[in-house]
């Protein structure tokens, strides 16, 4: 059984990537962010080089640079940095693994290829073996993200004897909405200390209902400071106020999902947030107009208190 002081817990903030107005790294940036999300919104681990961080529309060179400057910027500061290696050639996931453990990552994360996607539980087992094989001194997560990968497989049944052949193997960040398929996936992994991560911000709730023990989200990067709250609460055993609170953060969503909400206006309220300036997506991704993003904010403000300015 995996030790209970190295399962991930509690929030952790899927980062952004800063970019320049021309559309370059702009490492400057991730020094001040590690501290924003430690001074400011009590979040200590991060998961770089996911869906949030547009990862998969970074080069490997890019991905590598960053993976380094946040760990080298959030050594001795972080609790957990967990990298996303995965890629649609299994050769560039194993080259970003190796990397991770060289620059000194806590962990590696893996979503399933979405071209060419595994037809059965056992063929994304054994690619995600192929890149553990690859670090196999980092614990490996399965990264479940089924609205972007179209990989609708069971996640239960991936699970199904992994340990076996993925000795690094601890756990997995859902992000799908099958709380079914959620609960089956907790009821495995408990007994083996394994970390089950919820990954949809505004139903965190429901997944700590369930039995998950932290979350990875886009939101935290914000939002941290108020949905520890909610954990606090829920911990405490106070659900009407964690009931309230996460509400809250569900009305936000909604009338930011009105305006059109993507990762787009996602990184651009980041930068209105916290004043650090996160820059544009990438193509094909086209910037939020500043103003829409300001709309979701104030409400941030004024429904939660977020967002202090």
């Amino acid at each position: 059984m995996y030790p209970e002081s190295e399962k991930l817990t509690g929030l952790i903030a899927a980062t952004f990537t800063p970019l320049t107005p021309q559309g370059e790294l702009n490492l400057a940036v991730i020094g001040p962010y590690v501290d924003h999300l430690l001074e400011k919104q009590g979040v200590r681990s991060v998961f770089v080089n996911g869906t949030t961080g547009e990862g998969c529309s970074l080069s490997l060179e890019e991905r590598k640079k960053l993976a380094e400057e946040w760990c080298r910027q959030g050594k001795g500061k972080l609790d957990k940095i967990i990298v996303h290696v995965g890629c649609l050639s299994i050769k560039d996931s194993q080259e970003l693994a190796r990397h991770a453990a060289s620059v000194g990552a806590h962990a590696i994360a893996v979503m399933s290829p979405s071209f060419f996607k595994p037809s059965s539980a056992e063929a994304l087992q054994m690619f995600l073996k192929e890149v553990a094989s690859a670090a196999p001194q980092l614990p490996l997560y399965y990264y479940h993200l089924p609205s972007l990968t179209g990989v609708n497989l069971n996640v239960r049944e991936v699970l199904e004897g992994i340990e076996k052949k993925i000795p690094s193997f601890r756990g997995l960040k859902f992000s799908g909405l099958d709380l079914r398929d959620l609960a089956q996936c907790i009821s495995y992994c408990r007994p083996r200390g394994w970390s089950v991560l919820y990954g949809v911000d505004e139903q965190l709730l429901g997944g700590l209902t369930m039995g998950v023990g932290g979350a990875v989200g886009s939101t935290y990067n914000y939002v941290g400071d108020f949905m520890n709250k909610m954990l606090s609460a829920f911990e405490k055993g106070d659900l009407a106020l964690a009931q309230n609170l996460q509400f809250k953060l569900q009305d936000v969503m909604t009338y930011a999902n009105s305006l059109g909400f993507n990762l787009s206006m996602n990184k651009e309220m980041m930068s209105l947030c916290s004043g650090l300036p996160m820059g544009p997506p990438r193509l094909p991704l086209l910037q939020c107009p500043s103003d829409q993003a300001q709309d979701v904010v104030n409400k941030l403000r004024q429904d939660m208190g977020a967002c202090p300015k």
